[in-house]
């Protein structure tokens, strides 16, 4: 099954992973709908085949009215990326009820609410992919981090639960669980680890590298190219799966 005229949708594509899996599924022939909340970073990487389009993931009305205008534009969506989230530690006794809240929002919320307003269109074809992007966090406990490991935990969840309610159809749901990625996310934690351990911020970026078992951080195509095998030929058995990209075992 090529994907080639095909409509993507790519939350948090403006950058990074989202970025990365929006270009490649637009170097096969895709059309794809990047989302994000700044329209000037999207407006800067909307090359060929990429439509920027601002959507706040967390705002029901903005999701359910951008999905449709998407699909107005340019057909049914039938790849369905939920990328957008937020990646930032807390401990426990400093983490209060609205930091938890604000990113449950974006991290599981958003995908909830993207994923739903996809599925509308997906309906009306005859194949579909659905890929959430979790992280190594929603396969083990981050330390520090309860509350990104919680809604990434979430996230495969959800992925693993619509795999089970779609059985027998032709739509599959998987969720990518990367590790340590050269993202802006990394370069802001750099920093933020840094400030909190009181480290300078060549060894709080080893801390991150150290964590990848393969001891380097995984570059954003790598991440791309297995979304792209997964909305490729041959890959119409795997569904429900959280797919490491971790470097070696977690």
């Amino acid at each position: 099954m090529s994907i080639s005229g095909k409509h993507a949708l790519v939350t948090g594509g403006g950058t990074g992973i989202g970025l990365a899996i929006a270009r490649a599924l637009a170097a096969e022939g895709a059309q794809v709908t990047i989302t994000g909340r700044r329209q000037q970073v999207l407006e800067e990487v909307a090359t060929a085949g990429l439509h920027a389009m601002t959507m706040d993931v967390r705002d029901e009305e903005d999701v359910r009215t951008r999905v449709a205008a998407a699909v107005a534009a340019r057909g049914p969506i039938q790849i369905c990326v939920a990328n957008a989230g937020v990646a930032e530690g807390k401990a426990l006794h400093k983490m209060s009820l609205q930091f938890w809240r604000d990113m449950m929002a974006t991290n599981l919320d958003g995908a909830f609410l993207t994923i739903r307003e996809c599925m509308k269109s997906m309906h009306q074809t005859d194949w579909g992919r659905v890929l959430t992007i979790s992280s190594i966090a929603g396969v083990r406990g981050l330390k520090g981090a309860p509350c990104y490991s919680a809604s990434k935990h979430g996230l495969i969840g959800l992925t693993r639960s619509l795999s089970e309610d779609y059985l027998g159809t032709p739509f599959t749901f998987n969720a990518l669980c990367p590790g340590y990625v050269d993202t802006p996310i990394v370069a802001r934690n750099t920093a933020s680890i840094a400030d909190r351990a009181g480290i300078d911020p060549d060894a709080a970026l080893q801390m991150m590298v150290k964590s990848n078992r393969h001891k380097r951080l995984i570059a954003p195509e790598e991440v791309a190219a297995a979304a792209l095998w997964l909305c490729g030929p041959g890959s119409e058995s795997v569904c429900g799966q959280a797919i490491e990209i971790a470097g070696g075992q977690i």
